[in-house]
Order: structure tokens, then C-alpha cells, then sequence
């Protein structure tokens, strides 16, 4: 795992330097001889454009790394040659990056530049449609954080911390529209799935204090 982050790190000037030893070695001797360095080499500088280093994130990420997250992302010079897929999660990462640092504008660009290019999985859609309605909630934009947050719920989200997320957030829109048989029953679901998240266990003690005064 090591080496292979570490060729990801430095592919692209190891391609480069494949080459160059590619045409020393085609002045040399001949074409056939240097073949195998050309082809090494191409190979490389081509996943560096169309592969990018986004597998090196995910230490970043699992750390707490934001910043170390943040400069692979800028070594990406030319995200438009990513692979599509790719290129999807690429501006998705983007996309939270900007919402912690609460550029939620600019976050919502981004993330509906991930959604439009089509998400690997479709879990991995109905965490950003979750987002997206989180974003929409923090504009106060209420009517859309709804229709985003209906839509992650019907494509699937990826484990029950998400899933409770999503419910909590649909009971406090039903509360916020007087809708109180829905949002109750969004609280239980939420309940249901007893997520461990300090924020979301948190969230859930507050609404359990006055939702059962609640009428309906």
C-alpha cells in the first residue's frame, strides 16, 4: 500500500523520466530496445492526468488532515482531464472542503458539479444529496433541503449515522411546516437507528424533550 501511494506521489515525474531514458536508449540503440520505457512511461503521465492523486486523500481524511486533504486537491491542475468518475468525486471533496470552511455557496457549485457528472455509486449520490440539502438549509432555503433531502433518502445513503442524519433533518422541516404526524414519525425512524454521532445523539435528546407535547 505504501509503495503503491507512494508511485501515485510521483508518477508523473517518474513517467517523464521513463521517457527521457526512452529516447537516450532509442539514440543509442534502436526503437525496439527503448519501447518498454516509452510505454512505461506514457502509462504513467497518463494516470496522472486521467487517474489524479486522489487515492492519497483518504490519509488526510481519516486523520483529521483537511489541510494535507486540500493541497491534493490543488495539485490537480487539470481536473477537466480526470477520468469522469473521477472527476465527480473530485469536485464532491472540493464541495466539502468549502462547506467546513462554510463557503456554502461555493460548496453548492461544487457539489452540484459532482452531481451532474454522476456519482460512482449510488450511495455515494445520496451522501451528496444529503449535503446538498444540508447547504440548503444553512441558506435557509427550505423548500429545496426538502426536495434534496427526499431525494438522498430515495436513492440510499450509505450507513445509519446517515440515515438518522437525514430523518432528523426531514423532522425538523415537517416540525418547521407544522407537519407534526411526519415529523414524529421521521423522529422515530431516526431513533430506530441509535446512530453513535455525538451531534446526532445530542440532537436526538433535545427533540425528545417536547416532541411527545407535540400534537398529532
Amino acid at each position: 500500500m505504501k509503495f503503491y501511494n507512494t508511485l501515485i506521489k510521483y508518477r508523473f515525474v517518474i513517467g517523464l523520466v521513463c521517457v527521457l531514458l526512452g529516447v537516450g536508449a532509442n539514440l543509442a540503440f534502436s526503437f525496439w530496445p527503448s519501447f518498454p520505457l516509452y510505454l512505461i512511461g506514457v502509462f504513467l503521465i497518463a494516470g496522472h492526468f486521467f487517474f489524479g492523486p486522489l487515492r492519497l486523500i483518504q490519509e488526510y481524511m481519516e486523520s483529521g488532515d483537511m489541510d494535507g486533504a486540500e493541497k491534493i486537491l490543488a495539485s490537480i491542475k487539470y481536473p477537466n482531464l480526470l477520468y469522469k468518475p473521477i472527476r465527480s468525486v473530485y469536485f464532491t471533496l472540493k464541495g466539502n472542503l468549502a462547506m467546513m470552511k462554510q463557503d456554502f455557496d461555493g460548496a453548492e457549485k461544487l457539489m452540484k458539479k459532482g452531481l451532474d457528472l454522476g456519482m460512482p455509486m449510488k450511495e455515494a449520490e445520496g451522501a451528496s444529496l444529503l449535503q446538498m440539502g444540508m447547504i440548503a438549509m444553512q441558506k435557509n432555503d427550505l423548500k429545496q433541503a426538502e426536495s434534496y433531502i427526499r431525494q438522498a433518502l430515495r436513492k440510499g445513503l450509505p450507513d445509519k449515522e446517515n440515515q438518522a442524519a437525514a430523518y432528523l433533518q426531514m423532522c425538523s422541516l415537517m416540525m418547521n411546516k407544522r407537519e407534526f404526524r411526519a415529523a414524529k414519525d421521521f423522529f422515530r425512524k431516526a431513533k430506530a437507528l441509535k446512530p453513535t454521532t455525538p451531534q446526532l445523539v445530542d440532537q436526538i435528546k433535545q427533540i425528545e424533550k417536547y416532541i411527545s407535547r407535540i400534537p398529532g
